[in-house]
């Protein structure tokens, strides 16, 4: 990361100061309640947005200069430019692999489990064996598909988390971000069905056995097979505005909270205000780190049961 330069800097400060400090609460309004300013946590950017004592902005580096790096039909696929998201996610993957790299390491001694950090990672990792993976895919196959969970509940779980720390952001309050999550459950989903049975008989598991005549199974299978196909489409995109709508829900309701005690601030109401809003934001922010691990056990739930479902016929 780079900073920003002096000129750039102050002109931001000082328009953020015009816009909060304005001669009327009507402006502070304006400016606090703008679509832009409370969305900004859920929001992509090509900066990290930082207290004005470290700077305002910290702008992030772009590669290959000023033109695309890739354009289909015109359109700017990959820029070059590094965002925001894409440092939380590395983050987030280097911490995991950290983690459990070390975990591994300790696992391969053969000793008991000590020390709170071992348990608790170890708690962790059975609870997604015993109570997610194993019951909705089955004990036969749900080791082999244990990496994949354990990766996607963790990585969930961490971007979440980032998402509680100011001045960070929350990506998965983003739909580009859970979109992804949703891709690759799918095509783990189906490519293990299709691995299984085979690309022709997982197409065929889609419809239920039923004991129809063949004048009426000629009539109706089809019918029921693209419903099925359809089914299968939309569980993986309710999978990915499911977390999208939960996180970004949480976060834009934190942001209008704080946004009452920029209307008010410079003001006698703010010292009724802000003792309300603190605490209500204090509430809604541990309502918001239970939602943090809910959402994470529930995609991975959902994504173990879709796997499962995709490992036996109808």
């Amino acid at each position: 990361m780079i900073w920003l330069d002096d000129k750039t800097t102050d002109a931001a400060a000082n328009a953020a100061e015009h816009a909060a400090g304005g001669s009327t609460m009507v402006e502070r309004m304006k400016h606090y309640f703008d679509t832009g300013h409370l969305f900004e946590h859920v929001q992509d950017a090509k900066f990290f947005e930082v207290p004005r004592f470290l700077g305002t902005h910290w702008q992030l580096p772009k590669f290959g200069g000023t033109e695309p790096l890739l354009t289909i039909s015109g359109y700017p696929v990959i820029t070059g430019q590094v965002t925001k998201f894409m440092v939380l996610e590395l983050l987030g993957a280097v911490l995991l692999v950290l983690v459990f790299g070390w975990l591994a390491q300790r696992v391969a001694t053969g000793a008991k489990p000590s020390g709170r950090v071992w348990n608790l990672l170890e708690s962790f990792v059975l609870f997604i064996r015993d109570e997610v993976a194993r019951p909705a895919i089955g004990k036969h196959d749900a080791d082999r598909f244990m990496p994949f969970l354990l990766t996607l509940f963790f990585f969930i779980l961490i971007l979440n988390l980032f998402g509680m720390i100011p001045f960070m952001g929350s990506a998965t309050g983003a739909l580009a971000v859970t979109a992804v999550f949703a891709l690759v459950t799918f095509a783990v989903v189906v490519g293990s069905g299709m691995k299984k049975m085979g690309v022709v008989g997982f197409l065929k598991a889609q419809v239920p056995h039923m004991d129809l005549p063949p004048w009426m199974a000629a009539v109706l299978v089809p019918g029921i097979w693209l419903i099925e196909i359809f089914g299968l489409l939309v569980k993986h995109g309710v999978l990915c505005v499911r977390l999208f709508a939960n996180m970004f829900a949480g976060h834009l309701v934190l942001a209008v909270f704080a946004g009452f005690i920029g209307v008010v601030w410079g003001t006698y109401l703010i010292w009724g205000v802000a003792p309300v809003v603190w605490a209500a934001s204090l509430a809604l922010s541990l309502l918001e780190l239970f939602v943090a691990f809910l959402q994470a056990y529930v995609f991975t739930f959902l994504a173990a049961l879709f796997i499962g479902s995709a490992q036996h016929a109808h």
